[in-house]
């Protein structure tokens, strides 16, 4: 369990709740349960460790450890993990955005407003992963049309798919556009001026994704223009999202600072992993959530 911080506790339990021994010299360790959301001092604590077989990472996305990702141990991060908090905002977000609670909170008069309706409206969903399977199947009692961009075709129950190259037929019609993408060189800023024209003009884009997905400048642009209805965001670039920044001050944008998924939120979930995880390890055992070295995710 390295470095020290607050998972450190709750996942070096979870260890030894898996029968796992915990061992205090890296050299020894044949798995690291990676405490930190970036790999600073990771590539030392490699080098150290000749025996170093696994590597568990403590998030879904692990954009920031590309640069230390090697074919020589097996990786895996908490892919699923926090599917079902996230979903739960994205839902949220989905719904403050097409109802306009954004706009009613910040008004300081009453006002009527247009608002649209999730009840047996389309969304689509871009990203097959946990998120996506979870919000799939919160959306399941709005009676929505669900349409799933990805790359996998495995199905995914109470959805349709649609392939990368029928992106206008997967936005067409849709009253939200949801962000659960991995951030790779492939996704960043896949969603630009075009993408944003695909979409129609009352529809809400939801990011809970990575901020590095949109063109901020051609979002704002949309914004500002009636491009597209509205943007929820719970991630943006930059991030933070600097004071002053025009998204700020748009009244169909709303804004959550990376909230989806909190430390008190996400442990017990982690935790659960980290033991099965340890679990199979120790049995020799395939791991779950295995990272794609070649793909950065």
């Amino acid at each position: 369990m390295l470095p020290v911080n607050d998972l450190s506790a709750p996942l070096r339990d979870a260890v030894l709740a898996s029968g796992c021994e915990v061992v205090s010299d890296v050299e020894r360790a044949e798995g690291l349960i990676w405490c930190w959301p970036n790999p600073n001092g990771l590539d030392a604590v490699l080098a150290a460790a000749p025996d170093l077989v696994w590597i568990q990472l403590p998030f879904a996305g692990v954009e920031p450890f590309v640069p230390v990702l090697t074919t020589e141990h097996t990786w895996t991060a908490a892919k699923g993990t926090y599917g079902p908090a996230v979903a739960e905002l994205a839902l949220a977000l989905m719904l403050a955005g097409l109802r306009r609670v954004g706009s009613f909170a910040r008004a300081r008069s009453w006002r009527s407003l247009e608002q649209a309706s999730l009840w047996d409206a389309k969304v689509a969903i871009l990203g097959g992963g946990g998120i996506a399977r979870s919000l799939v199947a919160l959306l399941t009692p709005f009676g929505c049309d669900i349409v799933v961009m990805r790359k996998s075709d495995a199905p995914i129950g109470g959805a349709r798919l649609e392939p990368a190259r029928r992106l206008p037929e997967a936005l067409a019609g849709a009253a939200a556009v949801v962000l659960a993408l991995p951030l790779t060189p492939e996704t960043r800023h896949f969603v630009d001026a075009r993408f944003l024209h695909l979409m129609d003009p009352g529809a809400w884009l939801v990011n809970v994704a990575r901020g590095g997905i949109v063109v901020t400048s051609d979002l704002v642009a949309a914004l500002q223009g009636g491009t597209i209805g509205g943007a929820a965001l719970d991630v943006t670039d930059p991030e933070p999202l600097p004071d002053g920044h025009p998204l700020w001050t748009l009244d169909n944008c709303i804004i959550t600072p990376h909230a989806a998924n909190t430390f008190q939120l996400g442990t017990h979930r982690l935790a659960a992993l980290v033991t099965e995880n340890a679990r199979r390890f120790g049995r020799g055992e395939p791991l779950l959530g295995l990272v794609d070295v070649e793909a950065g995710y």
